[in-house]
């Protein structure tokens, strides 16, 4: 028998172990025991997946304890299918409260964008609601920032520095 070729009798097998609910390691075991095949865990599962067997949530009953015609002991218990790992808590899953980020200690002065100047503040104000307008607060900016002093500290949290990137470009001539 050709490598990765299947029989339709090795795959109703297949059908059957997967719907008692064996593991694709212990289906392997079994079709390899009874058809004298060399199928390895992951050849039963790309077989699984392609007979369209493989479900996040696999069906497994309890209360089932398979055992095979002519078998002296039953085959081990189906064990529970792992939980899917791709999901987030269900905790993750509500909304979170929003959180208000504001200077209790500036008055902004409420600038809108098009009076701003280059020497003023950029951090914004309103248009959290609908329709509601932007200004921004207006006042002396920190050197090598946005912001003034309170709003560049509140943006880079308590103890951070504010860096100032300062990028020096020099011409070269392709000679």
């Amino acid at each position: 028998m050709e490598p990765g070729h299947w029989s339709s009798e090795q795959s109703d097998a297949l059908r059957d172990y997967f719907f008692k609910g064996l593991s694709y390691a212990e289906i392997g075991r079994q079709i390899n025991a009874r058809f004298r095949t060399a199928y390895t865990r992951n050849a039963v599962v790309g077989r699984a997946k392609r007979l369209g067997l493989s479900t996040p949530e696999r069906m497994i009953s309890p209360s089932i304890v398979p055992s095979l015609p002519g078998a002296s002991a039953p085959l081990t218990p189906p064990r529970a299918a792992p939980p899917c790992l791709n999901l987030p808590p269900p905790s993750a899953l509500k909304p979170a409260n929003p959180v208000k980020l504001r200077c209790v200690g500036v008055q902004p002065r409420l600038i809108a964008l098009d009076e701003l100047e280059p020497g003023d503040c950029r951090y914004p104000y309103g248009g959290d609601k609908e329709g509601e307008e932007i200004n921004f607060c207006g006042h002396p900016r920190q050197s090598g920032s946005s912001y003034c002093t309170p709003h560049a500290r509140l943006t880079c949290g308590p103890g951070a520095a504010p860096t100032a990137a300062a990028v020096a470009l020099r011409l070269v001539s392709a000679a």
